[in-house]
């Protein structure tokens, strides 16, 4: 058994959600998925067969996106797992339509920050184990930064 830590190649503006799921329909549902909540965000999907053809299944409504998530994907080549990159939304616009398409079993990361996907492989094949989401937590906030927090949510629309 080796476990690897595989770091995933984008920009910081790219917002990124990877998961688990499974069917050879699941590309296409997770299209419709992110299509349907936010029409103008551009997205790329990347989904790992585990068997059949055994591919990667891409989707999406941006080349680059769509390349981006399977060039990463062919470094994670963990079976049923998906990557989905994108710009124009953020994971919480996005997040819960994913979780409803009826093959996703669990989401590992929707996040802008840097990922690193902590991957085990076998000689039957790899999984992922967990993920790298940003840097190691260093303090606790003080007076200042849960102002700052507070303007941050008010700037993006989220707070009135």
């Amino acid at each position: 058994m080796e476990i690897e830590a595989v770091g995933i190649e984008k920009d910081e503006e790219t917002q990124i959600i990877i998961g688990h799921a499974g069917f050879i329909k699941t590309a296409e549902d997770l299209y419709e998925a992110m299509a349907g909540c936010v029409p103008s965000a551009k997205f790329g999907i990347a989904f790992a067969e585990a068997s059949g053809k055994k591919l990667v299944r891409k989707e999406g409504n941006d080349e680059q996106l769509i390349s981006l998530a399977t060039k990463n994907m062919m470094k994670v080549r963990a079976g049923h797992s998906f990557m989905i990159m994108f710009k124009g939304a953020f994971p919480i616009n996005v997040v819960n339509a994913i979780k409803s398409v009826s093959e996703v079993s669990n989401i590992y990361c929707a996040t802008a920050n840097p990922v690193q996907v902590l991957v085990v492989r076998t000689e039957q094949g790899a999984s992922i184990i967990g993920i790298m989401d940003g840097s190691e937590t260093v303090g606790v906030e003080t007076e200042q930064d849960i102002r700052e927090r507070r303007e941050l949510l008010r700037k993006f629309g989220y707070k009135k």
